[in-house]
């Protein structure tokens, strides 16, 4: 874990309340860190539904591949998540540790070992010594409370330089509803279908099936416009739980349901605030990036060309020298393997134009352009001029420091 909290960390952090039905606990099993916590345990009331998204990565965790079994069932009791270990690429004995920490967690929360969730995050390829797990499970349990938010969330930090938290609080028909979320992620960030741990509760009484599309939903344009290195996790997970103890609750079966309207500006609010998280925290990042094309053929094309921007190690290193290198935006839009046309092209960074249909803007002050760049948020837009496809993702400006935390990781 870095040492420095990253200059982008939020200025504010808020309190979480309590979320009826969500008891929480964390420990110190020595999983990989010495003298912190790395294992965080939910407990949750009977009735809990679930729902999850998780990596494409053809090489998924253990972990991954115990949630996707489990999640058929749509019930949840508990959730288990370390640091220090992915469990990934760790065959028969990544398989077994799973089937052992669900059974400890269990026998302790009285439940079945089927209702137990999993995450892992860390090292990949190493062993999981799950028996850690069994000398704090049981006091784990003892002590869960519906307080500790925040030492939930530095319980599953890895690179992470602060916890990441937010909550939401609104009405679903005239039952007042919470939502909390936590999440950690730093380095190997390029989510598809969500990004590398993220866990949000709610005291919501929503389906599995409607909760699952919620989440699906919501991801879209959250966990999956974030980017920091281009790298795909194998443990990519984000996993929701409804316990539906809200006071006065209305049981909600679909997605569409129109007394979901506020609930889900709010879900994508928190896992929006999640995602740009992740994005302040990159590893060595100096910068928040916003990247926004507009004027493409469609959506999909100007995600894949924003994000062409954003994984550009050419562009993020300008970024981080402070230099509007309208260059490399255009280098990036080009390999993107996306309709452009180079005559039609205006790039912006910060409200400045730089570069108008094809050519540098006649206007360009270079004074006016280096000041705007030594903020440490910028804002970089890109003009097709084609159509009416427009899409914003986020990112962070690639420093020495994220290969100084990368070269010695295992360390």
């Amino acid at each position: 874990m870095s040492a420095a909290v990253s200059p982008l960390a939020p200025t504010s952090v808020p309190d979480l309340p309590p979320i009826d039905g969500v008891r929480l606990a964390t420990a110190a099993a020595g999983i990989r860190y010495k003298g912190r916590t790395d294992v965080l345990l939910a407990l949750l009331e009977p009735g809990t539904t679930v729902a999850g998204v998780f990596t494409r990565s053809k090489c998924p965790s253990a972990p991954v591949e115990w949630c996707r079994d489990k999640m058929k069932r749509g019930k949840a009791r508990a959730l288990v998540v370390n640091s220090g270990n992915a469990n990934a690429f760790t065959g028969k004995t990544g398989r077994e540790a799973c089937k052992f920490t669900a059974a400890i967690a269990s026998r302790a929360a009285g439940c079945k070992p089927a209702e137990v969730f999993l995450a892992s995050t860390g090292v990949i390829g190493e062993p999981l010594k799950a028996q850690a797990f069994d000398g704090v499970m049981d006091g784990m349990v003892a002590a869960a409370t519906p307080e500790p938010w925040p030492d939930a969330a530095k319980a599953i930090m890895t690179t992470d330089t602060f916890p990441k938290v937010a909550t939401a609080t609104v009405k679903i028909g005239k039952a007042k509803v919470t939502l909390n979320g936590i999440a950690k992620g730093a380095g190997m960030i390029a989510p598809d279908m969500a990004t590398m741990l993220a866990f949000v509760f709610t005291d919501a009484a929503i389906a599995a099936p409607a909760l699952r599309a919620l989440l699906a939903e919501g991801t879209v344009d959250t966990f999956n416009a974030v980017t920091v290195d281009g790298d795909t996790s194998t443990s990519d997970t984000l996993l929701m739980f409804a316990t539906g103890k809200a006071k006065n609750a209305p049981k909600i079966s679909r997605a569409s349901d129109p007394r979901l309207k506020a609930f889900r500006k709010a879900l994508n609010a928190v896992l929006g605030n999640l995602a740009e998280q992740i994005a302040r925290d990159g590893e060595g990042a100096r910068k928040l990036v916003e990247i926004t094309v507009e004027g493409a053929v469609s959506k999909t094309s100007a995600r894949r060309i924003a994000m062409s921007i954003a994984n550009s190690p050419l562009v993020k290193t300008a970024l981080a020298g402070e230099d509007a290198n309208w260059g490399r935006v255009v280098m990036a839009v080009g390999k993107a393997g996306e309709p452009a046309n180079r005559d039609k092209l205006s790039i912006w960074f910060n409200g400045i134009r730089v570069a108008h249909k094809g050519y540098r803007d006649p206007a360009y002050d270079e004074a006016e352009v280096s000041a705007a760049m030594k903020k440490p948020e910028i804002s970089l837009k890109v003009a097709l001029g084609l159509g009416r496809g427009r899409d914003r993702v986020l990112t962070c400006d690639l420093t020495k420091e994220y290969v100084a935390i990368n070269g010695d990781y295992r360390s």
